[in-house]
């Protein structure tokens, strides 16, 4: 097969260009991306578009990572219009916990390797999308779908060529999601007279002032490998700024420059002021340290928000994490049709449930992210959701590399482990050699 990522933008362009395209849309408004005018009503709602809905039967085996409160919840609100439309349609949900998903991808490549696929599975838009399933050829184009349901007009149009290759379409897209958030506890940062900081140099005078009143400054969860590596993109974004990031993953930035060397500085100060049981926890549980004001801060993406929703947490803030004021690190949620699948009409159903506004609007308030469409964001969304909205519509954009959109697996992965052999190491100058040469071994033309 012809190397598909040769035949797209850079996904540096392709972010660039779905922040023109919703700066575009109707700035007035924070809880709607644009108008609905270029859009066909079938595409707004699933009954219309399974109209025969309710003769179907069989199976829908569903397959993802999402298995912790807000995720769960927000995939069952999906189920539940699934449901209402195809009630004689059993759900199977293949959902598997652990590893920021890397343990149901390992899964996912045992099964589409040995011929049984699921109906439908969760994959990153970007690098892992289209260097892995596409280029393994084990999955449909789903052009059909994008002309029936609308899909071409509903998102802009960065979204729908980083889902593109080869002239096809590959998945659907439910959601976008912002990995450099901080949050915090408001009853602990005023107890202790802080802001929300906003740079390096405020949030190290943040934490050490919570430190010397024996509360952890910044709770971590990493004994799953990509809450360290997630941790360092974001101080990453930070350190460089958006071009120089970007850059890491093009070849145009060098990472044996001084800009990585201050970031692993900037990470190793950083990790002074994490709890010493980090190994121990998974990013939700660290987050519980936050909740019950044993932890001041967490720097984690926005499914911290459903989280906190799930456990009806409420004295929360957020800002974005030191020094990436105006950029949005984003990643996105998409479902793919594998080749072969077993109930394959039922999945059709499925994707158009999830490219839908109803149902992205139904999904994402729950899962602590946005929507995809430039239609959608009429849901019960809170305020944090909210102001994600608008800032999705004007931040500069980046790519993440933890989450599948920077870079392809292989090289994710290498970065991945150099990361969580520095939280322990902390030695600079060996985990930069190791990013050099990660870069050097998984470099792609693009």
């Amino acid at each position: 097969m012809q190397k598909h990522n040769r035949s797209v933008m850079t996904l540096v362009a392709l972010f660039a260009m779905i922040t023109m395209v919703l700066s575009a849309c109707d700035n007035n408004s924070t809880t709607s991306n644009a108008t609905t005018s270029k859009t066909p009503a079938a595409a707004n709602t699933p009954a219309a578009s399974n109209s025969n809905g309710s003769a179907a039967t069989g199976k829908l085996e569903m397959f993802s990572w999402w298995t912790t409160g807000g995720e769960s919840a927000g995939l069952k609100a999906m189920y539940k219009l699934y449901t209402k439309d195809r009630p004689n349609v059993e759900i199977v949900n293949q959902a598997v916990a652990g590893a920021a998903g890397s343990d149901a991808k390992a899964v996912l490549k045992s099964r589409m390797l040995g011929g049984d696929p699921p109906d439908s599975f969760q994959v990153h838009m970007g690098h892992e999308l289209l260097d892995g399933y596409v280029a393994a050829g084990q999955v449909e184009p789903l052009d059909d779908l994008y002309k029936s349901e609308g899909f071409d007009k509903a998102f802009p149009q960065g979204v729908l060529d980083i889902v593109s290759g080869n002239g096809h379409y590959w998945s659907v897209p439910v959601n976008i999601h912002r990995a450099n958030v901080l949050w915090y506890n408001k009853k602990v940062f005023t107890d202790n007279g802080l802001a929300a900081p906003v740079t390096f140099d405020d949030f190290f005078k943040a934490a050490d002032v919570l430190k010397a009143k024996g509360i952890t400054p910044l709770a971590l969860g990493d004994k799953v490998p990509f809450a360290s590596a997630h941790l360092f993109e974001t101080v990453l974004v930070g350190t460089l700024g958006a071009e120089n990031y970007k850059g890491l993953w093009n070849g145009k930035t060098k990472w044996d420059g001084p800009e990585v060397t201050q970031a692993l500085n900037n990470f190793k100060k950083m990790l002074g002021y994490i709890n010493s049981d980090h190994a121990a926890l998974t990013w939700d549980q660290a987050n519980d340290m936050l909740i019950a004001g044993k932890a001041g801060m967490t720097i984690m993406g926005d499914w911290v928000d459903a989280d906190y929703k799930a456990k009806a947490f409420t004295d929360y803030g957020w800002t974005t994490s030191p020094g990436t004021k105006g950029l949005y690190d984003a990643l996105s949620d998409t479902f793919a049709l594998p080749k072969g699948a077993k109930n394959k009409e039922n999945a059709l159903a499925w994707l158009k449930l999830a490219g839908s506004q109803v149902g992205q609007d139904a999904f994402n308030p729950l899962k602590g992210s946005i929507p995809a469409r430039i239609d959608a964001g009429k849901g019960d969304y809170d305020a944090y959701l909210l102001s994600a909205i608008a800032d999705w519509k004007k931040d500069t954009i980046v790519p993440s590399v933890v989450h599948g959109a920077a870079a392809k697996d292989g090289w994710a992965t290498a970065y991945t482990d150099s990361v969580n052999s520095f939280v322990t190491s902390l030695d600079v100058g060996k985990t930069q050699k190791a990013l050099v040469q990660a870069a050097a071994d998984n470099m792609t033309s693009k």
